[in-house]
């Protein structure tokens, strides 16, 4: 039998915990033989959920936590306060190698604070990006850093185009991914101060496949496999994307709705709209990790249900047998060729 991966969940972070996020775990050691989930926080609430499901009992183990971080909290100051909380238990386990990996979908300040303080960075890292897979025409890409860093230097922009090349490469399976930063036209000498220092940087890296400047219209064709940006830019291009499916579905919806033509149609084109819909749904590649930690961490939405739960447990699997930590640090700790 192979060794389990155990992650710890945050049962209570989250805007539909415990609901969501116990039946989250439930599903994900259902679906998976190699999963052993610690679900922390209330044990009273999380055993009153638990008691609706079936499952493995001897892979499901709850762990007491007293407190809940809020997402109004000031992160390093809750982190510090509330050591009971079941955002900071997950770390502590992570921390002392009782969990190879903690799922949260609280507080994404808190969850980023706790990464660096408890959980701890890599040697070399100098800032772990948050690092979500967003769907585009082609399949997925990247997009590194989306919430992080918000004051990052060029250094730090060339080192996130390393380690999502690392993790492209060995979790996803793109033997050479194709790199690319963010910026308000392809050529070289467009983009703020920030871009412009990094470009060469990136342009000059031989352990990267850099193919130059991307504008966001192009990310959804899926130009670049890596998405290099700041953590504005980032954050305001996840947003965006999740904002613009979420629209279009409700415009098509609406669309096919108005008239007796459009039910008909709509029953004829259905099959293909919920194949294209899932395959633009983010949610089936789970949550965003935190790279560059001494643990893995990952950072669900704030919304998540219980299937975002599920995948974001589930590709701890890969983060496990990939190594991904051991193979950033020993990157990183290389001199580039």
């Amino acid at each position: 039998m192979e060794e389990l991966v155990t992650v710890a969940l945050d049962a209570m972070g989250g805007d539909y915990a415990p609901l969501e996020t116990v039946k989250g775990g439930v599903d994900a050691v259902n679906a998976s033989k190699e999963i052993k989930v610690l679900m922390v926080g209330d044990e009273e609430k999380i055993r009153k959920e638990l008691a609706k499901y079936t499952y493995d009992q001897e892979r499901i183990e709850v762990v007491a936590a007293t407190e809940v971080i809020d997402n109004n909290e000031p992160p390093v100051q809750a982190i510090r306060n509330k050591k009971d909380s079941s955002l900071v238990r997950c770390q502590r386990l992570v921390k002392q190698g009782e969990a190879d990996a903690m799922v949260s979908a609280g507080s994404t300040g808190a969850v980023l604070a706790g990464g660096q303080l408890i959980v701890g960075r890599i040697k070399g890292v100098h800032r772990p990006p948050l690092a979500p897979l967003i769907p585009t025409e082609k399949g997925f890409s990247m997009l590194i850093d989306c919430g992080a860093n918000v004051d990052a230097r060029a250094a730090h922009l060339l080192q996130f185009a390393k380690i999502g090349t690392l993790y492209m490469r060995h979790i996803m399976g793109i033997e050479n991914p194709k790199v690319a930063i963010v910026n308000i036209g392809t050529e070289e000498e467009k983009g703020n101060q920030l871009v412009k220092e990094a470009y060469p940087l990136l342009r000059e890296c031989s352990s990267i496949n850099f193919i130059g400047s991307i504008e966001a219209r192009n990310i959804p064709a899926g130009e670049a496999d890596v998405i290099v940006c700041e953590a504005f830019v980032g954050n305001v291009i996840l947003k965006l994307y999740e904002g613009v499916a979420m629209t279009l579905v409700h415009k098509l919806k609406a669309s096919l709705n108005a008239s007796f033509r459009g039910k008909v149609g709509g029953l004829l084109v259905k099959p293909a709209v919920k194949t294209m819909m899932k395959e633009f749904d983010a949610t089936e590649y789970g949550g965003a990790p935190l790279l560059g930690l001494k643990g893995l961490v990952v950072k669900s939405h704030g919304s998540s249900n219980a299937y975002e739960i599920q995948n974001s447990i589930l590709q701890c699997i890969s983060f496990k047998k990939q190594n991904i930590n051991v193979r950033i640090e020993e990157a990183l700790n290389q001199s580039d060729q």
